[in-house]
């Protein structure tokens, strides 16, 4: 079986591209990590997805933009520029989901901070008041 579920924050913009006679969507980028037990550690896994979830990344995320991403992992090697053979190991995406909301909506909403407070923080804040305001 081969499944991996990741959870974490893209580290820059997806870099979107069509691909063979058919012009297939691809988009690339990488996922930073946490790791469980340690959270100073963080792995960096290149992600990569087709189609319709390509479009949608490169249409809805940006850097910094938390997702949950479940596919399976590939190895692939190539030729290098200098003739030496590189391997790469990378996660294809079956399914992505945005975590959080899209930037440009919080840029657009400057009342956006009052209206995700809660009605307990925005009535019941104490009142101020002096000593002779006490009834007893």
């Amino acid at each position: 079986m081969n499944k991996v579920f990741l959870i974490g924050r893209i580290v820059r913009k997806p870099e979107e591209s069509l691909v063979g006679k058919e012009q297939i969507e691809l988009c690339k980028f990488t996922l930073a990590v946490n790791r469980k037990f340690n959270r100073e550690e963080t792995d960096f896994l290149p992600i990569i997805c087709w189609r319709n979830i390509a479009v949608n990344v490169a249409k809805f995320c940006d850097k910094g933009s938390k997702v949950a991403v479940s596919g399976s992992i590939q190895t692939r090697d190539y030729e290098a520029q200098d003739g030496t053979k590189r391997y790469i190991t990378e996660i294809v995406a079956d399914e992505v989901q945005f975590l959080d909301s899209r930037k440009s909506e919080d840029a657009e909403d400057p009342q956006k901070e009052y209206k995700q407070q809660s009605l307990a923080e925005l009535y019941m804040k104490p009142l101020p008041l002096e000593e002779e305001d006490l009834p007893f």
